[in-house]
């Protein structure tokens, strides 16, 4: 059985059409032709699905509306959500993902892009589910850890890390989410030297994860480890997370510009601010990051 997606818009040719598209790409569909339809399902099966794609304009409950119920939910909270609308300001689109929205498309999007955005979406609720799984094992005694320092140089070892310190907060699998989105930034555009355009080229390529590889084999760069300190006090629990490389100008990426929202990567800081952290802090030169869960509030 192929990963299920619900598809919310209120014109059925549009429905039709994706439909179609991703059907034929191995996904399971459920359609909703309006914003009440569409919650009634997620309210018996949300976490059943790997991605919701919504339109933005439908009468009665719009897709934002409908959105912002889906992150008041506990349960519904990290489904990933694909806003499409036929507007692409800059404005529309910073006001999507403010919402919480994953990811942002405007129509008319072209097949390839469509599919790239689900794929990268239905990842990110595999990771998101697995350490959820991870994060039930053994957390109560691992809430009382205060302290811990971790080093690692790949994405297997982060993963690891990851779900081992996640357990500490209340809330693991939230945590977990963020983390690992700082944790692989900092590996692939920090250790590695990876920029953001370079990932773009190498993912059209189909050549990502071979560069990865040669670049974890290089004798300079594949030595270069990855930081991570974990302190928790009556306030707050706090993840500083240091690479070894050269930094980049974090400024430009606190709330992404406009033309990564609309890119199949790029949405790692956003994720970790709006969706895992109360507070991100990128400190000098920005190989080095803060990311703060304020207990308190929980």
């Amino acid at each position: 059985m192929g990963k299920r997606l619900l598809l919310v818009d209120d014109e059925p040719f549009n429905l039709e059409l994706m439909t179609e598209l991703l059907q034929d790409a191995g996904y399971d569909t459920v359609q909703a032709e309006d914003g009440e339809a569409a919650w009634q399902i997620l309210q018996q099966e949300g976490e059943t699905f790997s991605a919701v794609l919504l339109d933005k304009m439908m009468p009665g409950i719009s897709g934002f509306d409908l959105l912002r119920r889906m992150k008041s939910s506990s349960k519904l909270a990290f489904v990933p959500a694909i806003m499409q609308t036929a507007v692409g300001a800059a404005a529309s689109v910073q006001e999507g993902l403010s919402s919480g929205a994953f990811y942002y498309l405007t129509k008319p999007f072209s097949r390839d892009m469509l599919l790239a955005v689900v794929a990268a979406a239905a990842v990110h609720w595999d990771r998101h589910q697995h350490f959820k799984e991870l994060a039930s094992q053994q957390a109560g005694a691992l809430r009382h850890m205060n302290s811990a320092s971790f080093s690692f140089h790949n994405l297997q070892e982060a993963q690891h890390v990851t779900s081992l310190l996640a357990k500490a907060s209340p809330h693991p699998e939230k945590v977990a989410t963020g983390l690992f989105e700082l944790i692989v930034n900092a590996i692939e555009h920090g250790n590695l030297e990876v920029s953001y355009q370079e990932k773009t080229r190498l993912q059209s390529l189909e050549q990502w994860e071979s560069e990865l590889e040669k670049r974890l084999a290089d004798p300079r760069m594949g030595q270069r480890r990855v930081y991570v300190d974990m302190a928790r006090d009556a306030q707050a629990l706090r993840f500083t997370i240091r690479d070894e490389g050269q930094g980049f100008d974090w400024q430009n990426f606190q709330d992404s510009a406009p033309d990564t929202l609309l890119s199949s990567h790029g949405r790692g800081i956003l994720i970790a601010r709006k969706l895992s952290f109360d507070q991100l802090d990128y400190l000098g030169n920005g190989n080095t990051v803060v990311a703060t869960t304020y207990l308190a509030a929980q």
